[in-house]
């Protein structure tokens, strides 16, 4: 228990007095995750769309197999971006390596299933009270889904931020493509299992409490973001108080 509470303390101290190679780590792996989860959302976003709205053979199927993607092996994407992006495959000629760009790629391809089927959902729902009267305006369906993500903009935060923390804790994929070269490729993710596996647990320790700190940052940011949005719909809803009527227009 000490040498827990001393683990802390001594986390605490590295996080707080900006410690260089702590933050140099947090600065890419929020690079890194930041860009995964464009790239990912944006892709997701448009597929989850079509997806909500298509109708085609074998449309149940793909949505099985989309699902089932959820639950996709961080080590799996790894090891097959790994075989795409080395020497002998079809990619190695980008020379990317062992690089953050070759990271980004892999937590994209792990943030895309969840965004699509998140989104195919959430469209799909809003759909069945407001999809009929767009479609009565003229509206194609894939400008139905569209509309439909505007509409629902502010549920689609929390598939960004669901997208972002599936990218931002993930460490098997990054570590497969990114070899986990120090002051290069290294990440929270992966820095925390290295130094745990070296026993300087106050740097895991100091890594797990930013990252932590990382998303309910972002996490309270969206909280507020849809209170200021549903606090002047929820003041036009609230009841007028009427004055008694003993007492209105009394001279």
């Amino acid at each position: 228990m000490g040498s827990f509470t001393e683990s802390l303390r001594l986390a605490w101290d590295m996080a707080t007095r900006w410690d260089p190679a702590l933050w140099q780590v947090v600065a890419l792996s929020l690079q890194v995750s930041g860009t995964a989860t464009v790239i990912g959302a944006t892709l997701g976003l448009m597929g989850g769309a079509w997806l909500a709205v298509a109708r085609f053979p074998g449309h149940r199927a793909v949505v099985v197999v989309l699902n089932t993607l959820l639950a996709l092996p961080s080590v799996v994407v790894g090891l097959v971006v790994y075989l795409m992006l080395s020497r002998s495959g079809p990619l190695g000629s980008w020379g990317i390596l062992f690089t953050p760009t070759a990271m980004v790629v892999a937590q994209a391809v792990l943030v895309v299933p969840v965004v699509t089927a998140l989104t195919r959902q959430l469209v799909a729902d809003a759909a069945h009270g407001n999809g009929e009267q767009l479609r009565s305006m003229g509206a194609r369906p894939f400008g139905v889904a569209c509309l439909l993500l505007v509409h629902e903009r502010w549920a689609l935060l929390t598939v960004l931020l669901t997208a972002f923390g599936r990218a931002v804790s993930e460490v098997g994929a990054v570590m497969i493509v990114g070899g986990n070269i120090a002051g290069v490729t290294r990440v929270m993710t992966t820095t925390i299992a290295l130094e745990t596996s070296k026993g300087d647990l106050p740097l895991a320790l100091g890594l797990g409490i930013v990252l932590l700190l990382v998303v309910a940052l972002i996490n309270l940011g969206i909280a507020a973001l849809q209170w200021l949005q549903r606090e002047p719909e929820m003041a036009a809803e609230r009841p007028v108080a009427l004055p008694a009527s003993g007492q209105a227009g009394a001279p």
